[in-house]
């Protein structure tokens, strides 16, 4: 029998710093809800919005696997291994950030602002070498299909994680049906919806709405509405 748990798009934490907006799905930072600390490994689901010419300073992270969806805007991506980078939407960004690692994050725009997932998953292994990776993915290809973004396979589709986890992007037209079978036992899904309405196991979803599902083999999955776009995560549990 599967086990779920669902997140009502406006049950989410949010912070408004003024030059960032950004809804927590899990606890993060001032927000902190007992019930809502992680699933499975996925630790943070961050839907960002920064103001035009703003960021995040240079700040540390270790023992993290942390993964950058642009969806609007460009992103000025800076490191403490010498990478130097901007990342836009169709982009996907990693970091193993291992045994430590210092990173900024700005908006390098003046007039735009940028909006990004960030993403947090414990990794598999702890105190490996911090790595960076990005890859631009051509968007048409997940239209009315998956589309990998992530995966544990260095020579697969998307970029490499060090955990045992698959991401999936797809844009779908209405009345649109798949499936997604999970490619490892005991792994759960997290579905969120980037917009539009979904219905996935017989569960309603709206836009920015979160199910997460476990105990399943499979995902049944079918689109309500005109360009429906929803991310995937497969992570252990």
């Amino acid at each position: 029998m599967s086990q779920f748990v669902l997140h009502k798009a406006d049950t989410r934490g949010m912070a408004n710093h003024g030059w960032l907006n950004s809804y927590h799905t899990f606890s993060f930072a001032n927000y902190h809800n007992p019930a809502r600390m992680h699933f499975g490994v996925l630790r943070v689901l961050n839907d960002d919005t920064v103001a035009a010419g703003m960021g995040f300073g240079t700040h540390p992270h270790d023992n993290m696997e942390i993964i950058s969806i642009p969806l609007e805007g460009d992103l000025e991506h800076k490191d403490s291994m010498g990478n130097i980078a901007v990342i836009k939407r169709g982009d996907i960004q990693i970091m193993s950030a291992g045994t430590g690692i210092t990173h900024s994050e700005y908006n390098r725009n003046k007039d735009n602002m940028v909006k990004f997932l960030q993403i947090w998953v414990f990794p598999k292994v702890r105190n490996v070498n911090p790595r960076y990776d990005q890859i631009t993915l051509n968007e048409a290809d997940r239209h009315n299909q998956l589309q990998q973004i992530v995966s544990p396979n260095a020579d697969d589709a998307g970029v490499f994680i060090n955990q045992d986890a698959w991401f999936h992007l797809g844009k779908f037209d209405a009345n649109f049906t798949t499936n997604y079978p999970l490619k490892k036992a005991g792994n759960g899904v997290y579905a969120f919806v980037l917009q539009g309405d979904f219905t996935i196991n017989n569960h309603s979803l709206n836009t920015r709405d979160g199910l997460g599902i476990w105990e399943i083999d499979s995902l049944d999955i079918v689109a309500q509405s005109n360009e429906a776009e929803i991310l995937l995560m497969e992570v252990p549990i």
